[in-house]
């Protein structure tokens, strides 16, 4: 019982906000600066991005928390964990942990500067511009080893279980399916 209450909380907490923050990134990040600058300037952009991804970070940290702990602690769950499953937990959670360590930089720059470069370099990386890297050079080492652990994951993703999210993107039926 106590093994299926940490999968359900683990689990739901965990997606919950893994799946906030994918998606308050990729819009967040790779949405030009001009579409949303008639609603909100850049500076009150960045506190609702500080305030919900600490909010859903903070959801997804301790999903992945008790998600890693019973993967590590269950015998039955070791025994049939692959290396590649921990260590995808384990990098999962470093990412979790420095999005939260970003949060106080980000005060730092309330007026939104930081997090324009950080937007413009996710920009001319996803439209192969030149220049990117210039856009970094006054980011904190926090922010570069969160993007960079973030783009690691990307591309290690593919050879793990966390593929699992194509299946959810190609089908509706998880949404309607009963809980295993």
């Amino acid at each position: 019982l106590l093994r299926a209450g940490q999968l359900r909380w683990g689990s739901n907490l965990f997606h919950v906000g893994v799946l906030f923050l994918f998606f308050g990134h990729t819009f967040g990040m790779l949405t030009p600066h001009f579409i949303y600058e008639p609603f909100i300037s850049a500076g009150s952009k960045q506190l609702v991005a500080m305030v919900s991804g600490g909010l859903f970070g903070l959801l997804g940290f301790i999903g992945v928390t008790i998600l890693l702990h019973r993967r590590l602690s269950d015998p039955r769950i070791r025994l049939n964990s692959k290396t590649s499953d921990i260590v995808l937990l384990v990098l999962l959670w470093l990412q979790l942990a420095l999005g939260l360590a970003t949060i106080p930089l980000s005060a730092e720059h309330l007026d939104g500067s930081m997090m324009m470069k950080l937007a413009g370099w996710a920009q001319s990386i996803m439209t192969f511009q030149a220049g990117a890297p210039d856009l970094l050079a006054n980011a904190g080492l926090i922010f570069k080893t969160h993007m960079f652990l973030g783009m690691s994951i990307f591309l290690i993703f593919p050879f793990t279980r966390l593929v699992h999210v194509w299946s959810g993107f190609g089908t509706l039926a998880y949404v309607v399916r009963p809980y295993q």
